[in-house]
């Protein structure tokens, strides 16, 4: 099929990562989604499949350049020329400052800016030369608010929101969209139900992100017009404070 395109979604958990794959496979995108566990991707690969999409998974680690690098090549020579690149690596953690490890900071540092950054860098790679494409880095409210014991949290996705920046600036006269998501808010996953459960409670009430309507913003993202691009788009429940 010389139209037939992919999307690749990195971090493509049981929640956020999910729905979005799902939903751009929904568009007719061959769905490309990676975890550090292959196994841990069979349901989401067998839903798409199921909904009458194309999928396909891969065992990864954001973090290793060599492994980045060949999943983008195989990608583009086995599968589909991709169009959309989600960056979806989360790392968030809380420590005090004084029980913050090196080790600590710079594991989170890899999973949720040094990754963005590879993951950023292949994607251009590819797009530029065709003159379009999107990519899209998921943040957090950590991205522009540091809070009590998230430094580590913190600093990596204050590190990737100026890479989002960066490259919306060198790549937009490219044809190629990039965007920052600030997701604020608690999101409807088995983890907040078991562990925040009077938050969980207040689904009901439209008072925590579903997903799928999270996705859906994604999806508008990737479809919007070169003249009117949104950079940054923050997404929080109606009663979320900010």
């Amino acid at each position: 099929m010389p139209d037939k395109r992919s999307v690749l979604v990195i971090g493509a958990g049981d929640a956020t990562g999910g729905a979005i794959a799902r939903r751009f496979a929904r568009e007719g995108l061959t769905a490309v989604v990676t975890r550090r566990e292959l196994a841990a991707l069979e349901p989401l690969l067998a839903q798409i499949r199921a909904d009458g999409g194309e999928a396909h998974g891969f065992g990864s680690d954001a973090r290793i350049e060599e492994e980045v690098v060949a999943l983008f090549e195989k990608i583009e020579a086995e599968i589909a020329p991709l169009e959309a690149v989600v960056f979806n690596i989360g790392a968030n953690v809380n420590f005090p400052i004084r029980e913050t490890t090196s080790r600590v900071y710079r594991k989170v540092w890899e999973m949720a800016a040094f990754a963005g950054f590879l993951a950023g860098r292949e994607a251009a790679k590819v797009m530029v030369p065709r003159g379009r494409g999107t990519i899209i880095f998921t943040g957090a409210t950590a991205s522009i608010r540091g809070a009590s014991g998230f430094s580590a949290f913190s600093g990596a996705k204050f590190a990737l929101r100026s890479l989002a920046q960066s490259m919306a600036r060198e790549l937009g006269p490219e044809g190629v969209h990039v965007a920052h998501t600030i997701i604020d808010g608690a999101i409807d996953t088995e983890w907040i139900a078991k562990n925040f459960p009077q938050r969980h409670a207040l689904k009901e009430q439209g008072g925590i992100l579903n997903p799928e309507h999270i996705a859906d913003a994604y999806w508008m993202l990737h479809s919007q017009p070169r003249d009117a691009w949104t950079h940054e788009l923050d997404l929080r429940p109606w009663m979320e404070t900010f």
